[in-house]
């Protein structure tokens, strides 16, 4: 395995390759305004390395792109919404719970039809498709590019989404259209959420994925083009650009992972310290843990199969106040190497204070020779309390565990904290987020309530679906292995039903290589 693993976060661009699982070179690069540049430039230093001169075998980026798109509501496109599953749910229309801003840029025109299912997969109404026809044609006429499709109980039966799909093909063949089931879980209004982020961002992620692409050729790799998720795996760039809501939380979710490569460690506790942000989260067999509850984006509510995170106001970029003394939460972010006191600017920042300290021999150490002693323990007082107390609100368990400390401004992370058996500090661990990319797998994921199944025979069916699923995204059969189990009864329902979540992953298909049965 010969993969090069790219990661764009707010302050560096950072790229890696990997030889047989091991880092053989890393670079690190400023992040430009157009990303783009920083991972060509970033590229580019990583191949004038001459061990690094070598036919890879995949190129893996994580990008913030596309929730930066949603945040910082930039690059958004206007979209129709379709929901299938009337009578019900009329007192809640499509972006019925967003905030009033970014509604007014998303949304459209907005349809409500008769159709759907019930929780067991039973047809709930007739499906109006002459309403189709005629929103279809509505959809038409406005100049809309792309549209969300979200039918009641659609991860239990699409062909009501399907049929949509169908019908806006004949009619307007040149929309984009986005299915909920292809994107949630079951619960409508945060699946449609998601739904409706995605078809947001369609122009976007075509763009975005063509300038990789770009990238990539303009450094003379010719290897196959693949974005992180999520939850630590990877999908081909052709389902990025269908999916590119898939990627929101990819850069922490990379970090984690690429720390457990480093490291050897399954299941520890991790805090990924960037030039921005802190993110802390838990491991758990080499995965981060998943949140269970909504998880809200840019003020949207999703069900997104996203890691259970806490991103706090803590990097190496983080302006230090001196009255109170305060570290963050404001950041330089990328114009690190020119606003700083040890690279010749005039903002006081984290990593100031660390060089100040003798934690890291950066830049010009004269600069801050100066400094307050009183300021620098102060603010380094300050950081670490921040760090204990979050770190400590995402433990789930009493005892000291063990931390991964990781990410360009590890630095500021103390040798002791309390309710920590150890502090892990690894090689290339401030490039963890680009080794993550480089070794991420492929993954599936099956959502679904069984009816009249005995439990091991339900879970065994999820798992069935699960597993074709990740061969389809682009998996080795014979790789994957069981990630996630979750399984619910719904006593309030007939026929012995049980919720059932299986998530497997495996690694990337060889594509010479015939695929397994």
């Amino acid at each position: 395995m010969k993969r090069i693993g790219i990661d764009v976060g707010g302050t560096n661009t950072d790229a890696v390759l990997i030889v047989d699982e091991k880092v053989v070179h890393s670079v690190k690069r400023p992040t430009t305004a157009d990303v783009t540049s920083g991972i060509l430039d970033a590229l580019k230093a990583l191949r004038a390395e001459p061990t690094a001169a070598v036919k890879v075998d995949a190129v893996v980026i994580g990008t913030t792109h596309f929730i930066n798109a949603v945040v910082q509501r930039r690059h958004v496109q206007k979209i129709a919404a379709i929901r299938i599953g009337m009578p019900a749910s009329a007192s809640l229309p499509p972006f019925c719970d967003w905030p009033a801003d970014l509604a007014s840029l998303v949304n459209g025109e907005s349809f409500m039809l008769e159709g759907g299912h019930d929780y067991d997969g039973r047809p709930f109404m007739p499906l109006d498709t002459a309403g189709l026809k005629e929103a279809a044609r509505k959809i038409k006429d406005a100049g809309l590019r792309s549209v969300a499709v979200c039918s009641s109980f659609s991860p239990l039966d699409p062909s009501c989404e399907t049929t949509a799909r169908e019908i806006l093909a004949d009619i307007c063949p040149d929309v984009a259209v986005t299915l909920s089931h292809d994107l949630g879980r079951i619960g409508l209004l945060e699946r449609e959420n998601a739904a409706l982020l995605n078809a947001s961002l369609h122009d976007l992620a075509i763009t975005t994925v063509a300038a990789f692409r770009k990238a990539i050729a303009d450094s003379g790799i010719d290897a196959p083009l693949f974005l992180t998720q999520n939850d630590g795996t990877v999908m081909q760039a052709e389902i990025a650009t269908a999916f590119p809501v898939m990627s929101f939380a990819s850069g922490a979710t990379n970090s984690m992972r690429g720390a457990a490569h480093l490291s050897g460690l399954d299941d520890a506790m991790v805090v990924d310290v960037g030039g921005t942000t802190s993110d802390i989260g838990q491991l758990r067999h080499g995965f981060p843990r998943e949140a269970n509850a909504v998880v809200e984006v840019g003020g949207v509510r999703t069900l997104f199969r996203m890691p259970d995170l806490l991103s706090i106001g803590l990097g190496g970029g983080s302006h230090v106040d001196e009255d109170p003394v305060r570290v963050g939460p404001l950041s330089v972010g990328y114009r690190l190497t020119s606003d700083a006191l040890v690279f010749g600017g005039s903002r006081l920042t984290a990593t100031d204070i660390a060089v100040a300290a003798g934690l890291i021999d950066i830049g010009d150490r004269s600069r801050v020779a100066n400094l307050p002693k009183r300021l620098i323990e102060a603010a380094l007082r300050d950081a670490w309390r921040k760090l204990e107390e979050d770190i400590d609100r995402m433990k789930t368990e009493a005892g000291d565990v063990p931390l991964l400390a990781v990410g360009g401004g590890a630095f500021l992370v103390p040798d002791r904290l309390p309710g920590i058996s150890e502090i892990v500090r690894v090689p290339h661990g401030d490039c963890a987020n680009a080794v993550g990319a480089a070794i991420a797998q492929v993954s599936g994921e099956a959502d679904q309530v069984f009816r009249d199944l005995s439990r091991e025979d339900a879970i065994a069916a999820a798992r069935d679906i699960a597993a074709d699923r990740a061969v389809q995204a682009g998996a080795a059969r014979d790789s994957l292995k069981t990630v996630d189990v979750e399984d619910m009864p719904i006593a309030y329902l007939p026929g012995n039903a049980l919720r059932v979540r299986v998530r497997v992953a495996g690694a990337i298909a060889d594509p010479d290589l015939p695929a397994a049965a």
